[in-house]
C-alpha cells in the first residue's frame, strides 16, 4: 500500500469517527430542529389556508348583505351586517358597522346613523383611516340634520393642512357654515380648497362654484 493510500484511509477513518462523535452529541438536536421546521411549516400553511377561508367566507357574507341593502331590504341587511360584525373576519366587522350606519341613513334614522358612526370614530381598535372616514360620514349626515357645531365636532380635526381628508372636511364645514348664514366663514373654507393644488378636481370645482356664488350674493363681507 502506498503512503498516499494509507493516509487517505486514515483520514477517512478520522472523518467517520468525528462525524459519529458529532452525531452522538448533536443528533437529537438536529432531529428536533428538523421536526420543528416541518411542524412550523405545516402550521404556517394551515394558518394561511384558514385565514384565507375565513376572509373568503366573510367577503361572501358582506356581498350578500350589500345586495340586501341595495334591494331596499333594510331590516334584513341590518341583521346580516350585525351577524358579520360579530362573526366576521379581518376588516369585515368594521366594514359591516360602517355599512349598517349607512343603511340607517337610508331608513331616515339619522340620529341612529350618527351614533353608529361616532361609535366607530371613537373605537381605538379600529384603523385610524376608517375612524376618520366615520367622522366624515357623521359630518355629512349632520350638514343637513344638525348644526355647524355638530359638524365641527366631528370633522374640524380633519381640516388641518397635513390631513389627507382636509378637502372633504373643509367642504362639509363650508356647507354647514353657509347653511347657518356664516357666509364669510364658508367663503374662507371654500377658498382654502380652491387654493389647495392637492384637492381632487371635483371638490375644487364645487368649491370654486360656491366661492363665486357667495361672492355674488354680497353676504361675505
Amino acid at each position: 500500500m502506498s503512503n498516499d493510500s494509507f493516509f487517505r484511509e486514515v483520514n477517512e477513518e478520522i472523518r467517520q469517527d468525528q462525524a459519529k462523535a458529532l452525531w452522538d452529541r448533536y443528533g437529537a438536536f438536529v432531529i428536533g430542529l428538523a421536526v420543528a421546521i416541518v411542524l412550523g411549516t405545516a402550521a404556517f400553511v394551515g394558518y394561511e389556508y384558514w385565514t384565507g377561508t375565513q376572509a373568503s367566507r366573510s367577503g361572501d357574507e358582506f356581498a350578500k348583505a350589500l345586495a340586501l341593502a341595495n334591494e331596499g331590504k333594510d331590516d334584513d341587511a341590518l341583521a346580516a351586517f350585525a351577524a358579520l360584525e360579530k362573526e366576521g373576519y379581518g376588516a369585515y366587522p368594521v366594514l359591516a358597522r360602517m355599512r349598517a350606519a349607512t343603511v340607517l341613513v337610508d331608513k331616515g334614522d339619522t340620529a341612529g346613523a350618527v351614533s353608529a358612526f361616532d361609535a366607530i370614530a371613537n373605537d381605538n381598535s379600529v384603523m385610524a383611516s376608517l375612524r376618520d372616514i366615520a367622522r366624515l360620514r357623521a359630518g355629512m349626515v349632520l350638514v343637513d340634520n344638525g348644526s355647524y357645531a355638530d359638524v365641527a365636532k366631528r370633522v374640524e380635526q380633519l381640516a388641518t393642512d397635513a390631513n389627507p381628508f382636509r378637502h372633504s372636511a373643509r367642504e362639509l364645514l363650508g356647507l354647514s357654515a353657509w347653511k347657518e348664514g356664516r357666509a364669510a366663514d364658508a367663503l374662507k373654507l371654500f377658498e382654502q380648497i380652491v387654493a389647495d393644488g392637492e384637492a381632487p378636481r371635483g371638490t375644487r370645482e364645487r368649491a370654486a362654484l360656491l366661492v363665486e356664488l357667495i361672492r355674488g350674493s354680497g353676504n361675505a363681507s
